[in-house]
């Protein structure tokens, strides 16, 4: 656990050389962020949740546009007083200040060791202490988020040991419980138990509870800050057990939320988009498809839909990133399980106009196509992390690559072993039924031999589920009788209301056209 000092004895985070050499002047506060911080420190007390929002999301941008391009804000030190010295409010403050540091400048390794202890010590005064705040869930999400981006970050930056200076080995070394995988973990795993938001979530399929109704945020004068914080670190967990290469503990993690319903994880977006990435990439992993397939659908569908409302928020670019990785993903599910009916028509021309060539070559499973397997999973995977530290006896190398590259190794031997498969299915296709010894003879190998890729087949294309139900992923399944192979075909299901809507839409579009025409 890292060292928890109160506000006061919080160290300082910009060295003085630092900031002479970015005119940066850590204690000038321009009356523009003294109205921000007293307004903002205001609206907290008050729990004017509308007007934090405002302030977060719009004014906190606009100021860091305007004056800290390229500079950090003032420091916590300098804007205390004006908030009463609160410590909470400081917290937060930092929380933001770290942030900000992070998307803008390259934190220092002490920076960063700072952060970890600024998170530590407002994560304990919500797990410990009564906090009587609302906060806006996309602050709550932000914070979630970024703890986890930062640990992430931490860990790349400690594996590229190579280049490391004697200053940053001796830190290192001291601070070797900072962003620790096991104090990341447990403050995520201490939210969800704190805040009893499994029971809560139980509660209100019986009817018992409102969380989801009010978006998390209480009505009747308490705070919603711990439970929304609990309920976000599910999310939290999944990413980092995916970051760990562990898909099924995450999924697990995640397992009190429905995804096949709106949800508080759906109120912001990303959130929203965070989990269904994760939730999807963890099935992928674990041979799930026609789940990652359903759901990355729906995503993309929503995006597609909803993108041209957040052009102006600051998730803009990360919305369009994870977009793009999410079709690759796609791409890559649809190869190895052909369940194009599962994909809505206008993500399916999307994706045929961003991959289809590329998902024509894949399904010949030569050289070709495994370097087009190893392009999209590598564009579209999680960063991977090595949690351990690093060995500081043995001669200083970089091992940031290595968590990836046994993922990759792992996801490239799944895809080799289905390249016999290519061949049954295309068999199976054809014929409603067939005997073992033509179908054998057809693929040039013994009957034993095929007894063997028909069982590794059914293996392939079925899963287990979190229930711990055997799933199915085939599009063409079969059984075989007294040496014969029957085929059955999963009929899709014909959708008539998706074509007429989509139909009535294209009608409404002419008659407005029509009615725009002056006739003369």
């Amino acid at each position: 656990m890292a060292a928890n000092y109160d506000y006061d004895e919080a160290p300082a985070t910009y060295d003085d050389a630092n900031s002479q050499d970015l005119g940066y002047d850590p204690n000038f506060v321009p009356d523009s962020v003294k109205s921000f911080v007293v307004h903002l420190y205001r609206h907290i007390r008050e729990k004017n949740v509308y007007e934090i929002h405002q302030m977060y999301e719009i004014s906190f941008q606009t100021l860091s546009d305007r004056l800290f391009k390229d500079t950090p804000w003032p420091s916590v030190d300098a804007v205390a007083h004006y908030v009463d010295n609160d410590q909470v409010f400081c917290l937060l403050y930092r929380e933001m200040w770290f942030r900000h540091l992070y998307a803008r400048l390259s934190p220092t390794l002490k920076q960063r060791i700072d952060s970890w202890d600024n998170y530590c010590s407002l994560f304990q005064v919500v797990l410990h202490r009564v906090v009587n705040m609302q906060l806006p869930n996309q602050w709550l999400w932000d914070m979630v988020d970024e703890f986890v981006y930062q640990f992430q970050s931490f860990c790349q930056y400690r594996a590229k040991m190579k280049n490391k200076t004697e200053q940053e080995i001796v830190l290192l070394r001291q601070f070797d419980q900072a962003w620790n995988v096991y104090g990341v973990l447990n403050y995520l795993q201490a939210f969800v138990e704190k805040s009893n938001i499994i029971q809560i979530l139980e509660q209100e399929k019986e009817g018992l509870e409102q969380f989801t109704a009010t978006d998390g945020y209480d009505y009747s004068g308490g705070s919603n800050v711990l439970k929304v914080l609990g309920y976000f670190s599910m999310v939290g967990l999944l990413r980092v057990h995916c970051l760990l290469g562990d898909y099924q503990t995450g999924l697990k993690c995640l397992l009190p939320i429905d995804i096949s319903q709106q949800g508080v994880y759906t109120s912001v977006i990303g959130s929203h988009i965070t989990t269904i990435y994760h939730y999807g990439f963890a099935n992928l992993m674990m041979r799930r498809y026609v789940e990652a397939i359903r759901e990355f659908n729906k995503m993309l569908l929503y995006i597609y839909k909803t993108k041209q409302y957040h052009q102006k928020s600051p998730q803009y670019e990360q919305i369009l990133k994870k977009n793009e990785q999410m079709y690759a993903l796609l791409a890559i599910c649809l190869s190895l399980c052909p369940q194009t009916k599962l994909v809505e028509e206008t993500v399916n021309s999307q994706l045929r106009e961003k991959y289809g060539e590329k998902m024509a070559r894949m399904q010949r499973y030569d050289d070709e196509a495994f370097a087009i397997y190893d392009e999209l999973f590598s564009y579209a995977c999680p960063k991977f992390i090595t949690p351990s530290a690093p060995s500081f006896e043995e001669p200083l190398v970089n091992y940031n690559q290595d968590a990836y590259r046994l993922q990759l190794k792992l996801f490239l031997h799944e895809v080799k072993q289905q390249q016999l498969l290519s061949g049954v299915r295309t068999f199976l296709k054809v014929y409603s039924t067939i005997s073992l010894g033509k179908l054998a003879n057809y693929m040039e190998v013994d009957e034993p031999t095929l007894r063997t890729i028909l069982f590794s087949y059914k293996h392939k294309t079925h899963a287990v589920d979190s229930d711990g139900k055997i799933i199915s992923n085939a599009d063409v399944d079969f059984y075989i009788d007294d040496d014969m192979i029957h085929v059955v075909e999963s009929k899709p299901v014909k959708r008539f209301g998706d074509y007429f809507l989509r139909q009535i839409v294209k009608l409404e579009g002419v008659i407005n056209d029509i009615d725009r025409i002056c006739l003369e």
